[in-house]
């Protein structure tokens, strides 16, 4: 049983009736389409009276549209109500250390055109060169309607300002995203960290999230962030910042992290600790050999991906290394937290094959609950860092209205 918060809450008015209605006949509609009145009066408990008073207020503000006929032996014929995917249109900007995509996608979060461009180091000169590509982005585009914008950032952001907060692998800290872009669009927009995004992808998209109300989604890229959802809503914490495990030390000892902590389990468990194990080893064969070494430059993590699938023994190991620690830190939330469902996003997930089976065994090993909680890869191609920014928007329109 849920305690009401009697220092935070909103009476139910009738207002707040038909708004509860709206979202949850059109999260329907774009869940089931195509789909009849009569279906969402069954699936829904509504009256038929009230279902049509709101399918004829969708249809007048042009988020839904009217489709084919359906078949009944007698009586009036069903019509077949669909989302109005012609009509609106979502940004979605996802932010990473080395490079920042904008994609255009409809409201079933298909991705309609996309482009990228290198990130800048220092934050305001990023953000004066985002502000003029999304306008010029959105400039090409004149035929769409748009909802808003969503972006997600490798760092934490505050709940009720949405500043971001600090983003170590960015280098950044207290940064306004928000204001400079709904300036240069018009539009609102939408800020979350990007595992926190990540989660609501699976929520919102997710194939496997059928019924799941209780899921972790893990990213690994140049940092780990972790999204928590507990009881089908996002884990927040009291300022936003809540599921910094990435940042969680494991070993005190450790090399340090950006984040100024030392032993955190991104320094063993990301994208870049892979890369930084990769060279160490190279480094230290060159050594032995005494040769002098090589000006190559350093090597990407997709560098390190290719070479272990083309028998390289230091970068499969450095892979396995990497693996190894992903299972040390899912074994403590796993422990810790206990979900239903783990989903690992990112590059690594391309490995699985090779990293699954370890990631595995670790958790055997460590987590005494583990047959609760089922560890999957996201696919990389279905880009769920950018699927969780259109979540963002959505979310203000299909999901349940905020108390706050």
């Amino acid at each position: 049983m849920r305690k009401i918060d009697l220092t935070s809450f909103q009476v139910a008015t009738s207002e707040t009736a038909r708004d509860i209605n709206r979202r949850i006949v059109l999260d329907m509609i774009r869940t089931r389409q195509p789909v009849s009145r009569a279906d969402l009066a069954r699936l829904s408990g509504l009256q038929r009276s009230t279902i049509s008073v709101i399918t004829e207020q969708l249809i007048e503000e042009q988020w839904i549209t009217e489709g084919a006929f359906g078949y009944l032996p007698r009586g009036r014929k069903p019509r077949f109500l669909h989302l109005n995917v012609e009509r609106a249109g979502i940004i979605g900007i996802n932010v990473r250390p080395t490079s920042t995509m904008i994609a255009l996608a409809d409201l079933n979060a298909r991705f309609i055109a996309q482009e990228s461009f290198p990130t800048a180091a220092e934050p305001q000169v990023f953000l004066k060169d985002l502000c003029q590509r999304v306008s010029d982005f959105i400039k090409l585009r004149p035929q769409a309607f748009y909802e808003g914008i969503g972006v997600s950032l490798p760092g934490r952001v505050d709940r009720l300002s949405q500043r971001l907060v600090f983003a170590p692998n960015l280098g950044w800290r207290d940064v306004d995203l928000k204001k400079p872009l709904e300036r240069a669009t018009g539009l609102s927009v939408e800020i979350e960290n990007a595992a926190n995004a990540c989660a609501l992808a699976e929520i919102w998209f997710g194939q496997r999230t059928n019924g799941v109300r209780d899921l972790i989604a893990v990213t690994v890229s140049e940092g780990i962030g972790t999204g928590i959802i507990a009881n089908g809503q996002l884990v927040n914490g009291s300022t936003g910042v809540a599921g910094e495990f990435g940042h969680v030390s494991i070993n005190e000892d450790g090399p340090p992290c950006k984040c100024g902590n030392r032993g955190c389990w991104e320094v063993y468990a990301s994208n870049s600790a892979a890369i930084r194990a990769y060279m160490q080893a190279t480094a230290s064969s060159r050594a032995k050999k005494a040769r002098p070494a090589q000006s190559s430059g350093k090597p990407t993590f997709e560098d390190v991906l290719r070479l272990a699938e083309q028998g390289d023994d230091k970068a499969a190991e450095a892979l396995e290394r990497m693996a190894h620690y992903l299972g040390v830190g899912i074994s403590m939330l796993i422990t810790g937290i206990a979900p239903s469902l783990i989903v690992l996003v990112g590059e690594v997930t391309r490995a699985w094959e090779r990293v699954g089976p370890i990631v595995n065994q670790v958790i055997a090993e460590r987590s005494p609950t583990v047959p609760m909680t089922r560890i999957v890869p996201a696919e990389d191609a279905a880009q769920p860092r950018l699927r969780g920014t259109i979540a963002l928007v959505l979310q203000k329109h299909f999901g349940a209205p905020s108390t706050a």
